[in-house]
């Protein structure tokens, strides 16, 4: 009989549950509702814990950190927003708003941040497509006034 305990298959374990924990962790997951981002070049450092979200319908909803989604009528998103930042401070608003939604009602959203103190930032997808130079952009959006 041998007096030691090999530690070679407890170090086998140790690491697989390393790998499935680094695995699970960088899941990210989905929101419930489905928004067709406008596509965007920039990207902020910055990670805002309150999200605002316009659907195609124009329906509004607000979510702080984890908390489930709720729908709010745009005429009391500022004091949703104002009880969010009573209990911990906004550093952030996300505004995320599908492609379909008339300008104007981001707008709205944003006027309801910047009357509010709220520092906003519209959510986007990345590009498909790399962005031109500045001198190919001008050259370009002359040819198409040119050709109009």
């Amino acid at each position: 009989m041998m007096a030691t305990f090999s530690m070679a298959s407890m170090t086998d374990v140790i690491f697989l549950l390393l790998v499935f924990f680094l695995v699970t962790s960088t899941f990210v997951f989905p929101t419930a509702m489905e928004i067709d981002l406008p596509e965007g070049v920039e990207q902020t450092p910055e990670k805002p814990s309150t999200k605002v979200f316009v659907d195609s319908a124009a329906n509004y909803y607000v979510q702080y950190d984890t908390a489930q989604m709720t729908r709010v009528p745009l005429e009391r998103l500022a004091e949703q927003l104002s009880v969010i930042n009573s209990q911990t401070p906004i550093g952030a608003v996300a505004v995320y708003a599908d492609t379909r939604v008339p300008y104007g009602k981001v707008v709205e959203v944003l006027n309801i941040g910047a009357a509010n103190s709220f520092k906003m930032v519209l959510a986007t997808k990345p590009t498909q497509n790399t962005p031109l130079p500045a001198a190919d952009a001008a050259a370009t959006a002359d040819n198409t006034d040119q050709q109009q």
